[in-house]
């Protein structure tokens, strides 16, 4: 159940600028003494098959002799709705619902003294349509009511019901599929593992951790959309899903700074910056995980959705930025002792691992956050999901190039520690200690 606190139809242009989630669902909400000209609840990616369930009850309008043909629900496409402020603005109509640019659904003047309305409005022209309710007489009337809007597509064969929008229906396959590799990974490194236990160090269980958590994460992804694709709703899954995103996203954050400060092969323990950065880390992604539920669930026209956008976009920044410090500083330091000591090449070697690395996180941020961004923007809607799978395989590409340069290995350059190294470390873990 979602109170509804609507924007102004300039919102529309703002949506322009953000890729939407147009997964959609059954949705509930809720309007109480609501005076606003216009009110967007919902959007969603019709074939030439589909429906829009509408039910209304509970209504309660502040003045009911005015012209209420001009009070209703109505869908259009964010294109047809520029168009329709454009004939707002030079006076050629007064209201939306008289633009022949938006399909009325139900206007209040048919409501003939019931105080609830349930109507099924067939959709064929296949596009990316939002659901708004329309109130033109802004100052004169104050309308309660319960909503309940459920939208969907017919399947060609069978006619069954797809509540997931066109371009997304292909996701729970996509994800289900994806979750059989990660699952197929993690049994290829159990077995690295196995083999090459002599020289396994903590880093590389919690490698294992991090790909499991990964592959638990899209399989209940999977399971959320494919209920929401056959019955509206996501039965609990999208709990599970809440849970190992959150796991899954510390995870990797705090796999990228310990990889780039070196703990565990290069030294046992932490700095006392490189402690900071995951006490940065790790309360950011709680807040990110948290903006991320509020987004999915209440829909890109609930109440401060675009804020909690905003949010997980700056934290999620954010997040990205602080986990190259380390790797920087591990650089830094590499570079001072390849010209100091008389180990030049191993740490040379060193520190070209820890370039390559710098320079592939920063291909899998910029891609997965600015590139993929791009591209939910300017695809049409039918082919949505390829920037999901544009994403998921970056995403793959990343967790394989960091178990192939890292994983257990004797003559791994990156692991190569001597007696002098270690003594430096402890001396180093002494000098903090005496510090604190």
């Amino acid at each position: 159940m979602m109170m509804m606190e609507p924007p102004p139809r300039s919102f529309f242009l703002l949506l322009l600028l953000l890729p939407l989630p147009t997964l959609s669902e059954i949705r509930s909400s809720f309007m109480r003494n609501d005076d606003h000209p216009i009110v967007p609840f919902d959007q969603f990616g019709f074939t030439h098959k589909g429906r829009l369930e509408l039910n209304v009850s509970k209504i309660s309008l502040s003045n009911s002799n005015l012209d209420l043909s001009k009070v209703g629900f109505f869908l259009s496409t964010l294109d047809s709705w520029l168009h329709v402020l454009q004939q707002l603005e030079d006076g050629e109509i007064r209201c939306a619902l008289q633009s022949d640019l938006v399909k009325s659904v139900f206007t209040f003047n048919s409501l003939n003294g019931r105080d609830s309305f349930s109507t099924v409005y067939s959709q064929t022209d296949a596009d990316q349509y939002n659901l708004v309710f329309a109130n033109c007489h802004p100052q004169q009337l104050k309308i309660t009511m319960d909503v309940r809007s459920a939208m969907y597509n017919l399947d060609g064969r069978s006619n069954q019901r797809d509540y997931l929008s066109a371009g997304r229906t292909v996701l729970p396959r996509v994800y289900f599929l994806l979750s059989l590799i990660y699952f197929a990974l993690a049994a290829v490194w159990i077995s690295v593992l196995y083999k090459k236990r002599l020289t396994v160090f903590r880093i590389h269980y919690f490698m294992l951790a991090v790909i499991i958590m990964k592959a638990l994460n899209l399989l209940c992804e999977a399971e959320d959309k494919s209920y929401i694709k056959r019955t509206g709703t996501a039965h609990g899954w999208d709990i599970l899903f809440y849970i190992f995103s959150f796991l899954k996203g510390i995870s990797l954050f705090t796999l990228i700074v310990l990889i780039g400060t070196g703990w565990s092969f290069l030294k046992p323990f932490l700095q006392d910056k490189e402690k900071k950065v995951l006490m940065i880390v790790i309360p950011l992604q709680v807040v990110a995980n948290i903006a991320q539920v509020v987004i999915d669930e209440s829909g890109p026209y609930g109440h401060d959705w675009v804020t909690w956008k905003q949010v997980f976009l700056l934290v999620d920044v954010v997040c990205c930025c602080a986990v190259l410090f380390p790797i920087v500083w591990s650089i830094k330091n590499l570079r001072e002792a390849a010209r100091t000591d008389g180990k030049a090449a191993v740490n040379l070697m060193k520190l070209t691992l820890f370039r390559h690395y710098y320079v592939v996180v920063i291909c899998y941020i910029y891609f997965t956050r600015v590139v993929v961004y791009a591209l939910e923007t300017i695809t049409s809607y039918p082919y949505s999901w390829t920037s999901v799978v544009a994403a998921e395989l970056a995403t793959l590409a990343f967790y394989v190039f960091t178990g192939y340069k890292f994983k257990p290995e004797a003559h791994n350059p990156y692991f190569v520690i001597d007696e002098e190294e270690e003594a430096a470390a402890e001396a180093l873990k002494l000098e903090d200690e005496f510090e604190l």
